[in-house]
């Protein structure tokens, strides 16, 4: 997938980020993902079916450092 020109970002920074948020992007396939901070830095892109289970891995995990823990 070439990464997508219209990114949208999240309507909900959670408390204490601030503007810090992810932006989305998608295509008939594949969904991006990136930090709004550092757009020219990775992006993360699924199938479009594998997003919603990502999503629900995410749950209870609100900041960029939560997302890096869960990581590992």
């Amino acid at each position: 997938m070439t990464t997508p020109d219209h990114w949208r970002k999240s309507s909900y920074p959670g408390p204490d980020d601030g503007n810090d948020c992810v932006e989305i992007a998608t295509t008939p396939t594949h969904i991006a993902v990136r930090d709004s901070k550092t757009p020219a830095r990775a992006t993360l892109t699924f199938p479009a079916g594998a997003f919603t289970p990502f999503l629900s891995a995410l749950k209870g995990h609100s900041t960029v450092t939560d997302f890096a823990k869960l990581r590992g």
